[in-house]
């Protein structure tokens, strides 16, 4: 390593101000820090004297990702053999590096795209501004391809990219100035867009059915039950209990939360995806406050519904914590730094609120039954005036207590 950093303090001459690379200085800063320790010290005030920087702390979001992203590879090659042949029987009996080549060849191209586009667009706002290149997108550039439907076309990842990061990000000022989610706006402008190619009960199949399978997601299966056709069928109040029956049998919930399952790339397995929650609790990165409380939102939310009773509302409320985007939305999604509530008790309201209306969404309106990412923006809308409030009551308080002194 000290070989390339003898390479890297010959070349920065080149690339500081009044070199000959001057204008590239943000692309090479990028770059070296990425690599190496930065060199840049505070000058003034009190400060903490550590090497982990704003690019360690999104590598160390990455590396909890790393879980779900390999297992969305395997069980999206699997999915794809189940599309491609229309027989669950022989894609089970795939081998498994097989369904791990099969998977990789969709998700890698996802994954280029994203960071390919997301990245371009990165550095010329970082050039035009002459600031480094903002680290926030090294972890939006792996989330987006993670929440999207395994056949969605490249060509619309791209465009979401540019989206996101354009509108949503860099109009605001770059990282730290956004006030939604970056990942999970480009999901609403493609779900809003193209809702075609990211809903619906044949979207992940891609118009193809296996043996014994309708080739929907479970979110898919689940919504159709509250349709007209549904209603048609007989599938209404009554024949609630022979619906959720008919579900769980197809959907059980161990295959539900260890993934085996259609579904987006990165959220069928919630065991991974709370490894990598371990990860982010344990390396002091993710909030437990706000994990905690999606999660506690979201089962009680599922209890309350239950008690109303109907074909969709009897889903027990476990399921509505492993299926769909939910379990990766609360520990990658709502823990946000930038977007969620920044107070202690904000992030408890803040989780809280999200997960119950994440179910809300999910149940009471089934053209929309991933309400999670819906949720989420709105609740990103929604911090700032959490943690005004949470600051003024704080403040309201001492002020009693003064008065009382």
């Amino acid at each position: 390593m000290k070989f390339l950093e003898n390479i890297v303090d010959k070349m920065e001459p080149k690339f500081s101000k009044g070199g000959k690379l001057e204008k590239w200085n943000p692309v090479f800063e990028s770059f070296i820090t990425l690599a190496f320790t930065p060199k840049h010290t505070t000058k003034l005030g009190s400060h903490i004297r550590d090497g982990v920087d704003l690019k360690r702390t999104m590598i160390t979001v990455i590396i909890a990702m790393v879980p779900a992203l390999l297992f969305g590879i395997y069980n999206t090659g699997h999915w794809q053999m189940v599309a491609s042949s229309g027989n669950l029987d022989l894609a089970y009996g795939a081998m498994f590096w097989g369904k791990v080549i099969a998977g990789a060849a969709v998700v890698l191209p996802l994954i280029i795209v994203s960071y390919g586009v997301g990245l371009g667009i990165e550095f010329i706002f970082a050039m035009r501004r002459g600031h480094p290149l903002h680290e926030g997108f090294l972890v939006s550039g792996m989330l987006i391809p993670l929440i999207m439907p395994a056949d969605v076309p490249l060509w619309m990842v791209g465009v979401a990219t540019a989206f996101a990061v354009i509108i949503g990000k860099e109009i605001f000022g770059g990282t730290g100035m956004n006030i939604l989610n970056i990942a999970l706006t480009a999901r609403a402008f493609l779900f809003f867009a193209y809702p075609t190619s990211m809903s619906g009960d044949k979207v992940w199949m891609s118009g193809q059915e296996a043996d014994g399978m309708s080739g929907a997601t479970a979110l898919g299966d689940l919504a159709s039950f509250m349709t007209p056709d549904a209603v048609l069928r007989g599938e209404t109040l009554e024949a609630g209990s022979n619906v959720m029956d008919k579900f769980t049998s197809e959907y059980t919930l161990y295959d539900s939360f260890m993934g085996f399952i259609p579904g987006s790339i990165g959220e069928t397995s919630t065991f991974a995806i709370l490894i990598g929650a371990a990860i982010l609790l344990i390396t002091g990165v993710g909030s437990l406050r706000i994990i905690a409380s999606f999660f506690a939102g979201g089962f009680l939310m599922g209890v309350i519904l239950n008690a109303a009773g109907g074909p969709y509302l009897d889903l027990p409320p476990l399921y509505h914590l492993v299926i769909g985007g939910f379990a990766f939305g609360a520990v990658f999604m709502a823990t946000d730094p930038v977007s969620a509530a920044q107070t202690a008790n904000g992030k408890i309201i803040y989780g809280l609120l999200g997960g119950m209306i994440s179910i809300v969404i999910r149940v009471l309106n089934p053209a929309y039954p991933e309400g999670v990412f819906l949720a989420i923006l709105f609740m990103n809308v929604m911090a700032p005036i959490i943690d005004h409030y949470v600051i003024a009551s704080n403040i309201k308080k001492r002020l009693k207590r003064v008065k009382t002194a």
